[in-house]
């Protein structure tokens, strides 16, 4: 029997806020950058193995409408945060991606993010064709911790 995944109804959380303004198409990016281990071989095959606990890092790319509450929200935090850096309380989030497999049963993929800050300004552009782009506000943050959870 094939393995079948229908996904949607996704959800995406910060500071227990829930997203509803996300933009269209790709509307967030969860990504690890770093290895979770390296691994060194030497003379004769002898090898060497490190965990890398910067592997646990994830970086959170959330797409939003321009000027909308969710993007008035996370503004007001990257100014927070801006303003007095070592006071910020770290963030903490939660990607929740529903999957159902055709016959009624959804497992959740479940991303728990904890020692969240923001890493970049958003960009801005300006379009005189139309382009739809111009019109979102895109975020960069970086968790220290993101363990992924199947339930």
């Amino acid at each position: 029997m094939p393995s079948i995944a229908m996904t949607g109804s996704d959800s995406i959380t910060i500071n227990n806020r829930v997203f509803s303004s996300l933009a269209t198409g790709t509307c967030l990016e969860l990504t690890y950058p770093n290895d979770i281990a390296s691994v060194k071989t030497g003379k004769d095959g002898n090898s060497i193995y490190g965990l890398n606990e910067t592997g646990k890092q994830c970086e959170v790319k959330i797409h939003v409408i321009r000027g909308s509450q969710d993007d008035k929200f996370l503004n007001n935090l990257l100014t927070q945060q801006n303003a007095n850096f070592a006071g910020f309380p770290l963030m903490i989030g939660q990607f929740i991606k529903k999957i159902g497999d055709g016959q009624a049963n959804i497992t959740s993929d479940t991303y728990i993010m904890s020692g969240g800050v923001f890493t970049k300004i958003p960009e801005a552009r300006t379009n005189v064709e139309g382009e739809a782009e111009q019109s979102i506000a895109v975020y960069t943050l970086k968790f220290s911790n993101a363990p992924r959870v199947l339930t």
